[in-house]
């Protein structure tokens, strides 16, 4: 007689719902590129902001440094949030905070309501991008990883680019309140498709519960105060330390010790922590280090060449605001042409050459803007910047994808929190280095210049007695001409001066390509291309 009997195993995991992968994209990549494109729409309306409200140029700046203030403190907590009260519940509550902090935006009446509601808008933009790439790593099978993070990365990068365009043509044609209220529809139908598509697998709310439980019993609000009070005190002084001579100010110097203090209090808390709010020993794997520097450090690039190439296009080669803006138009439709693209190519393509063939491409785009000179016309500067766009691509999805492949589902809002955050201090800290070094170098260059523009070297007096000539011949005088022409020698020698300070950025960009090539080395995708699987549950007879 034949005996069956079922070895005692561990229970199945209830099977998954079946959802639309590309309905469950669609739904949270709305508020993910919303709060992506805020983070450089309002740069442009500031001076019509600032009218509106009644602020100074230096008190404006408070618009756009608490909205990231904001985003950089829940951006780390997102995983913790998604265990305590669910993952779907907390992008649903975060694209509620983001929408309603957009319209009150728009209602402002003064700088402190303006600088309060972007908070808010910024406490619910924290929490959208790191969730849409732990929903969408959870919804596409292993194999479509690189795609999953194709879409994500068109929202992440393409927002900040379109976000000036956007917001310049808003102001140009509407009010600048509009710059605000379009996120109300928008986030109101993401908000109903969220709710409709968008399912928490039964596997993944049994494990948050189980851990919720651990940590409310011993809950961390010493990390979850260190980490909010640190990360306030070094965006901060990221934002405004160009603006207050760095450490010349007694105010950054105080941020500098204070976010110094709380983050490494804060490393500390989380690594001896009975339940750490944040999974700092996600770190420990270097396929996610490394990937997550490498994110960090392009981002920086990326940022700090959009907040360069537009100064070097109106201050230096005469551009319109408009003319820029199409100028860099190019790299965004390349990045939009060429991501899908890159998401097809991962998993067929070992991520390393992808990632050293964009680092290639988006140093030569560097290098290629590093020769950029006052005769430069637009069409240098988008075989430059295409090229960048490009490469970007081939970087950032597989960066995405690979620094993710080791980390299980469940711990996969934790790990994109970090990464997010650390994108994000990277592209503060990119803009805060290139600015700093734009002045020093353009003072450093004027001077260079000067030293060599003695009245004894002939071809220096006989450029100002031609220039003297030329505007006598005008109808100007003798004292007035001389005095003209010098003033139109030193205003030459400025121009020349910040052109050299452009170019020797540009390379330094480039430069930072290679030193970061040696990391690529600890890329190493899991063989399907996705997190580890689960060990099935095995049912035997005998």
């Amino acid at each position: 007689m034949a005996v069956s009997a079922a070895l005692p195993m561990p229970v199945a995991a209830a099977p998954r719902r079946p959802v639309n992968k590309w309905l469950v994209t669609l739904s949270v990549t709305f508020g993910t590129l919303m709060g992506a494109i805020d983070s450089s729409i309002v740069n442009v309306a500031l001076p019509q902001i600032r009218g509106a409200v009644g602020a100074t140029v230096q008190e404006i700046t408070w618009a756009s440094t608490g909205f990231v203030i904001a985003t950089v403190m829940v951006m780390p907590l997102t995983g913790f949030l998604g265990r305590l009260f669910g993952q779907k519940r907390v992008y649903l509550a975060c694209l509620v905070l983001f929408v309603a902090g957009s319209f009150l935006c728009g209602l402002a009446w003064n700088l402190p309501t303006l600088v309060l509601f972007r908070f808010l808008q910024g406490l619910g933009a924290g929490a959208l991008q790191p969730t849409e790439q732990a929903i969408l790593r959870q919804t596409f099978p292993p194999k479509e990883q690189g795609t999953a993070m194709a879409v994500f990365a068109m929202a992440v990068m393409v927002g900040p680019a379109i976000g000036p365009t956007l917001g310049g043509y808003i102001v140009d044609n509407w009010h600048w309140s509009w710059i605000f209220f379009i996120n109300v529809p928008v986030g109101i139908l993401g908000f109903f498709m969220v709710v409709r598509f968008v399912h928490e697998d039964e596997d993944l709310r049994a494990a948050a519960q189980a851990e919720a439980a651990r940590q409310r019993k011993h809950m961390d609000w010493a990390g979850i105060i260190l980490l909010c009070v640190g990360l306030a005190a070094l965006q901060y002084l990221l934002e405004e330390g160009q603006s207050h001579d760095w450490f010349d100010s007694a105010l950054i110097t105080g941020c500098t010790l204070l976010a110094v203090t709380c983050l490494i209090a804060f490393v500390i808390r989380e690594l001896t922590a009975v339940a750490p709010a944040v999974n700092l020993r996600l770190f420990k794997d270097p396929v996610f280090a490394s990937g997550t520097m490498l994110n960090s450090v392009v981002f920086a690039v990326l940022m700090a060449s959009m907040f360069l190439l537009p100064l070097f296009m109106q201050e230096l080669l005469g551009f319109t605001a408009t003319q820029s803006g199409l100028a860099l138009m190019p790299r965004t439709l390349v990045m939009l042409a060429m991501m899908p693209l890159a998401g097809r190519m991962y998993g067929r393509v070992p991520a390393r050459v992808m990632v050293v063939a964009g680092i290639v491409l988006a140093g030569l785009g560097a290098y290629q803007m590093g020769g950029f000179s006052l005769d430069t016309g637009a069409r240098n500067i988008i075989s430059a910047i295409a090229l960048q766009g490009v490469g970007f691509s081939l970087l950032f999805v597989p960066l995405s994808a690979t620094a993710l492949s080791n980390v299980p589902r469940e711990r996969m809002a934790d790990a994109t929190g970090l990464n997010s955050l650390l994108r994000q201090i990277g592209g503060s800290v990119g803009l805060a280095i290139f600015a700093t070094m734009l002045t020093r170098h353009t003072v450093e260059a004027k001077a260079a210049i000067a030293a060599h523009l003695t009245p004894e070297r002939v071809e220096v007096a006989a450029r100002v007695a031609m220039m003297q000539k030329g505007l006598m011949a005008r109808g100007l005088d003798v004292v007035s001409a001389k005095a003209a022409s010098l003033q139109m020698l030193a205003g030459s020698v400025s121009r020349q001066a910040a052109v050299l300070a452009f170019d020797r950025l540009f390379v330094l960009a480039a430069a930072l390509f290679v030193v970061v090539l040696p990391l690529v080395y600890f890329l190493k995708a899991a063989p399907s291309g996705g997190a580890p699987q689960e060990k099935p549950h095995i049912d035997v007879e005998i």
